[in-house]
């Protein structure tokens, strides 16, 4: 402040832009650690409902994949492979580039589709059930409504 009052103004409002950013960050990265955290309870479902004993891990890890498109044609349109041939110069996998809506709505889906497993629900009924979920809980997490910022 001694140097100019200016300066203490510009020192103040960079702080908070940058405070601003890391909340941003917190938010997105909390939701992404969330749709992990879920994502071990459709593992789990899958695990005991779709996972014969006689199988290999190689061929339990197509199962999964196949089960992870699921919820990525559900939410976003297209599987993992899809997205990678799409971007090529990114790196990670198409979660790690959604929003934080699309991450929350992911996140449910996915505790959805691990109540489906255990109910017997058939694969194609399972994508098509999800997708009219997306659909709508992106909806009305999109809408003007919704203005509330998460973790504040």
């Amino acid at each position: 402040m001694w140097i100019s009052p200016e300066f203490k103004i510009y020192i103040v409002k960079e702080f908070q832009r940058l405070k601003e950013e890391e909340q941003k960050q917190l938010g997105w990265s909390a939701k992404r650690e969330l749709s992990r955290i879920n994502y071990r309870i459709h593992t789990d479902a899958i695990k005991h409902n779709l996972i014969p004993a006689e199988i290999t891990k190689a061929q339990a890890s197509i199962i999964y994949a196949n089960e992870a498109d699921v919820l990525n044609v559900a939410m976003f349109g297209m599987t993992a492979k899809q997205w990678r041939d799409t971007n090529p110069d990114l790196k990670g996998n198409i979660r790690d580039y959604a929003s934080i809506n699309e991450l929350i709505c992911l996140s449910n889906m996915e505790n959805l589709n691990a109540v489906f497993i255990e109910q017997g629900m058939p694969q194609p009924e399972r994508l098509i059930k999800l997708n009219q979920i997306a659909i709508h809980q992106m909806s009305v997490l999109e809408s003007g409504d919704n203005n509330r910022e998460l973790l504040k």
